[in-house]
C-alpha cells in the first residue's frame, strides 16, 4: 500500500509563487490655492501651466510598501499664480516571493503607472470644481523616469567617490 501525503493546495506549492497585490489606492493629500482671486479671474490672458510629478516610496513592512505620486500643477497669468493644485495619490502594494532586484523597478514603474490615472482624474476634477477648464495631464513614461533616476544616482555616487581623498 502506498501512502499519499495530503496537503492543502493553497498553502503547499502556491506559497512560493511570486505575488503582487494592490491592498488599497487612496487620495492622501489634496490642496487648491487661488492666491490672487478674485482680481486675477478678470484677466483674460491664456495661463501658462507648469506640471511637476514625483514618486515617493515608503516601506511599511518586509513585503508591503506605500507608493505615492506627488503632483504640483501651477497656472500663472502675467507671472501671478492663477491657481495651484498639489495632490498626493497613494497606494499600498504587497509583494510576496519576488526577488529583491525586481521589487525596486516595480515600485518605480508598475505602481506609479497604476496610480497615475487616479491622480490625473483627481487633479482634473479639482481644477474643474474651482471654476476652470480641467487640465488633463499628459501620459508619463514611468520607465524612462525610473531609468533617469537610476542614472542620476549612479552619477552622484561616482562624483562622491571622486571627491574623496585617499588616506
Amino acid at each position: 500500500m502506498t501512502e499519499q501525503a495530503t496537503s492543502n493546495p493553497d498553502t503547499a506549492d502556491n506559497s512560493k509563487e511570486p505575488g503582487f497585490r494592490i491592498q488599497r489606492i487612496y487620495l492622501k493629500d489634496l490642496s487648491l490655492e487661488q492666491p490672487h482671486a478674485p482680481q486675477i479671474l478678470l484677466v483674460s490672458a491664456e495661463p501658462q501651466v507648469e506640471v511637476e510629478v514625483d514618486v515617493a516610496v515608503t516601506r511599511l513592512s518586509d513585503e508591503i510598501f506605500e507608493v505615492a505620486l506627488i503632483a504640483t500643477v501651477t497656472a500663472k497669468v502675467d507671472n501671478k499664480v492663477l491657481f495651484l493644485v498639489e495632490a498626493k495619490q497613494a497606494g499600498i502594494f504587497e509583494f510576496s516571493n519576488i526577488p529583491p532586484e525586481q521589487i525596486d523597478p516595480m515600485l518605480g514603474i508598475a505602481c506609479p503607472t497604476i496610480l497615475y490615472p487616479y491622480l490625473r482624474s483627481n487633479i482634473a476634477d479639482t481644477i474643474s470644481r474651482a471654476g476652470f477648464q480641467p487640465i488633463h495631464l499628459n501620459e508619463i513614461n514611468f520607465h524612462g523616469m525610473y531609468e533617469h533616476r537610476i542614472m542620476q544616482a549612479q552619477q552622484a555616487a561616482t562624483e562622491e567617490g571622486k571627491g574623496k581623498l585617499p588616506n
